[in-house]
């Protein structure tokens, strides 16, 4: 046998045992998640952490209409609508009101100016 038919096969069982690396051992579960794994439970936290947030809303606005049904006196929407009507009715009252007193006191004022207009066609 040559030399050559002797030596190859040596280096080449040498080198494919001294390139060869140490495989990994691990027990982690983290080691064995894939990454759809991975990506699944981040966005399952996204997603809890969105919905704590919006429930925390929804609660803040539940706060704020009660705050306003007690501030206000109402416990409905019938109970709403009657005191809007209530209050609208006491809007154009008051609108009907200041309404004629304007028109009392401008029928007043021109009166006033009629009358100091004959007194001053009189005088002179």
């Amino acid at each position: 046998m040559s030399f050559l038919t002797r030596a190859i096969p040596r280096t080449a069982r040498a080198a494919t045992f001294t390139t060869q690396a140490p495989r990994a051992f691990s027990t982690s579960f983290v080691a064995r998640k894939s990454p759809v794994d991975a990506t699944k439970d981040t966005l399952k936290a996204v997603d809890r952490a969105v919905a704590d947030k919006l429930v925390d809303g929804i609660e803040v606005g539940q706060t704020a209409a009660k705050k306003v049904k007690e501030a206000t006196g109402v416990s409905s929407t019938e109970d709403l609508k009657a005191k809007a009507t209530e209050v609208t009715g006491q809007a154009k009252g008051k609108a009907a009101e200041v309404t004629g007193e304007a028109k009392g006191k401008a029928s007043e004022v021109a009166g006033e100016a009629k009358g100091k207009k004959e007194e001053l066609k009189r005088s002179m």
